[in-house]
């Protein structure tokens, strides 16, 4: 399914919503990530995959590899832990807590008793409990069905007690929300509802960080972006509220242009679009694309897409499977990389737009365009990763380290 948003404009980025989701702020939770020891140091790096542009059919993709942002293995290492930071601080005023100390155990005497939770796909769960065991502080995460054990067993190795329901995603935040009314713990969520948007904002203005190294790595002195089109996977919408409210801001009315991807059983932000409003998915929110199985828009974030996605579309999970495949392959002058499920809807898009040619033409995908793609994961299930693809991550990653680019 495709669509193009009657709501989308091109004007500079509005004061409404920069008092929410800033640059400034953006930048602010980057410095206090930066010596965090779950991190590592620096930039992620953003490859050039020439060979799979020519193949394509455009002048240039790029992608953003988030899968060694972290020993976490997701881009979900950025927001969780600048949420629970924002959120001690507010907390407790009056102990004057420093966010570098915090992140360093130094009060972890402190927040002994404190207790925050939430309801998880896998990703954010396992940033919330690393953040929380660094601070000191108790994380429950409460998990549905659909997520794997092998998910379960890498946010209990942070310390997290684990909470399973039968239900699905939507449920699973249902239920972390009864616990922490009936035990004073706090929810420390991705998606906002109704009186609930303070934590969703930290968490998307933590994914502020991905953006800023794109915009440092591509600097060219020009108002304009180095790239024209940007893929942005779905999920409730925060990752893509963070990286557009972003690029908005920095490029004004500029800005490139952003075109959304979900699965098709998991189309909450789709049918948004449709609606003019958050909706909720249609479909089974079942989805090998784990971190995308979500079933009901972030209203908080909905304000930041509702006018700045041009287009939203959604994708089979075959697709995404065979475009981990491509990523993992690598060729000639393209480095083998290692893209989990969630990761690669970008590519599965762009694959599915260019075959449909006359779609392109709609998106203005032509032999000009420089398409940015973010590859939000790596092997975070490594056993699902190997059964998909009939080869394990650490075979890619040994290939990329054999890799040498083509003269």
């Amino acid at each position: 399914m495709f669509i193009a948003n009657p709501k989308a404009s091109r004007q500079p980025y509005p004061d409404s919503l920069k008092a929410v989701m800033s640059i400034a702020k953006a930048h602010e939770s980057r410095q206090w990530l930066s010596r965090w020891s779950q991190l590592n140091a620096g930039a992620t790096p953003l490859y050039s995959l020439p060979d799979l542009a020519g193949a394509l059919g455009v002048a240039q993709i790029m992608v953003k590899d988030e899968s060694v942002r972290s020993v976490l293995g997701s881009f979900k290492a950025l927001g969780a832990p600048i949420a629970l930071v924002r959120l001690v601080l507010r907390t407790f005023p009056e102990q004057q807590f420093d966010p570098h100390g915090l992140l360093d155990g130094k009060y972890a005497g402190v927040l002994a008793d404190f207790t925050v939770v939430s309801a998880t796909d896998g990703n954010h769960g396992k940033g919330l409990a690393a953040a929380a065991q660094s601070m000191g502080c108790r994380c429950v995460i409460v998990l549905h069905a659909q997520v794997s054990i092998e998910r379960e067993q890498a946010i209990a190795a942070y310390g997290a007690q684990i909470v399973r329901i039968t239900g699905n995603y939507d449920q699973s935040v249902e239920h972390a929300a009864a616990l922490a009314a009936s035990n004073h713990w706090v929810v420390v969520s991705d998606t906002s509802y109704d009186g609930y948007e303070v934590i969703p904002r930290d968490v998307m203005q933590g994914y502020g960080t991905i953006a800023a190294e794109i915009v440092e790595a591509t600097a060219t002195g020009a108002a304009k972006p180095a790239f024209t089109h940007v893929f942005l996977q779905g999920g409730v919408g925060g990752l893509a509220a963070g990286i557009v409210s972003y690029l908005w801001e920095q490029y004004g009315a500029g800005r490139p242009t952003f075109i959304m991807v979900e699965p098709v059983q998991a189309d909450c932000l789709y049918q948004s679009a449709l609606a003019g409003r958050p909706a909720r998915a249609t479909g089974s929110v079942d989805s090998v694309m784990a971190g995308l199985a979500c079933g009901e828009t972030s209203p908080l974030a909905w304000r930041f897409l509702a006018s700045s996605v041009d287009y939203f579309m959604t994708i089979e999970d075959d697709q995404a499977i065979a475009a981990m495949r491509r990523l993992a392959a690598g060729s000639a002058r393209d480095i083998p990389l290692v893209a989990g499920e969630s990761s690669v809807a970008g590519l599965a898009a762009l694959e599915c737009l260019v075959e449909a040619a006359d779609r392109a033409t709609d998106l203005g995908i032509n032999a000009n365009s420089r398409v940015l793609l973010i590859s939000t994961e790596g092997a975070t299930a490594p056993g699902v990763y190997a059964e998909l693809l009939g080869e394990s991550a650490e075979s890619v990653l040994a290939r990329q380290s054999a890799w040498a680019p083509a003269a």
